[in-house]
């Protein structure tokens, strides 16, 4: 127990120390943390994650000579979920924070779960939004929807989460990290699968926002082919989507599919990686920088 203790005190000070900020909107509050110069660019993150988590992946997948506005969406951390929550009121909650900021327009990055709202944000107010990146995106299709019993044994108590990931690591690759099976870790890759799973404590903290992802957003989006609430017809701005062909959680063929649906969009198809596209950090940063300058945003 002194290990976990330690750790998690560990966590909670760094999490401190990023130096987030809380404003309150009509929906209620939303914490974000800005970090850089230079063009702002809105990191959204995925699933049981938060300003933290955004940050993390930005600095894996966006140029320093940008700003990074990372948020906590609905639910996590020290961000209010409303009652009826729903994606489209994120989006809209994204519009107030550009307000309270003073920033007239910004690009988007949205990360796996975190792509619902980024669409309808780039839908619902695409006066804000110069440029659309999903990264490994939940996208209209099948998709996987944890069984509650596994959600509520293992991502609402801290001690249990941290337990598993440190002595079970191994195990919960496929489902939590979503590698394939096949995928060989090498040291580097085993060090960036650990980080991402120590990313997600407290999971305590976490608990509203990933039910309502796992239970609400992405279902919806999963469903969303005929959804009127999805137009992704409409969507004007130019539009980067990243995925991995080996992709177990958020499929290839859901990818192409959006890009076959949003008017300015390019598809960057890796050949491997998984859902956290492991090994093409590099790669990645460098299409997103060249995207923004091919379009102007910049």
């Amino acid at each position: 127990m002194t290990r976990y203790h330690s750790q998690m005190q560990g966590i909670r000070e760094y999490i401190h120390n990023l130096d987030s900020k809380v404003i309150d909107t009509d929906y209620g509050s939303i914490e974000y943390a800005i970090t850089g110069n230079g063009y702002p660019i809105l990191a959204v993150h995925g699933n049981a994650g938060g300003f933290d988590q955004g940050l993390m992946m930005a600095n894996k997948t966006i140029d320093a000579k940008f700003q990074v506005i990372s948020v906590s969406r609905f639910g996590y951390l020290r961000s209010s979920i409303p009652e009826k929550a729903s994606v489209a009121m994120q989006a809209d909650v994204y519009d107030s924070l550009l307000d309270s900021l003073n920033i007239e327009k910004t690009a988007v990055v949205g990360y796996s779960a975190g792509s619902a709202s980024s669409i309808q944000f780039a839908l619902r107010h695409p006066e804000r939004v110069s440029a659309l990146i999903l990264v490994s995106p939940a996208a209209p299709g099948k998709g996987p929807i944890m069984p509650k019993v596994i959600f509520n044994i293992f991502f609402r108590n801290d001690f249990i989460y941290w337990a598993t990931i440190t002595y079970f690591q191994s195990r919960v690759h496929k489902e939590w990290i979503g590698l394939p099976e096949e995928f060989t870790l090498t040291p580097e890759y085993e060090a960036e699968v650990r980080e991402l799973l120590f990313s997600l404590l407290p999971v305590s903290a976490r608990v509203k926002g990933s039910i309502f992802d796992i239970y609400t957003s992405s279902p919806e989006i999963f469903n969303s082919s005929n959804d009127k609430n999805y137009p992704f017809e409409d969507i004007q701005v130019p539009t980067l989507i990243i995925s991995a062909q080996d992709d177990p959680l958020a499929l290839p063929e859901n990818a192409q599919a959006l890009v076959e649906r949003i008017p300015h969009s390019r598809l960057l198809s890796l050949p491997d990686g998984g859902h956290p596209l492991l090994g093409h950090n590099e790669e990645i940063k460098s299409e997103i920088t060249r995207f923004l300058h091919t379009n102007k945003v910049q």
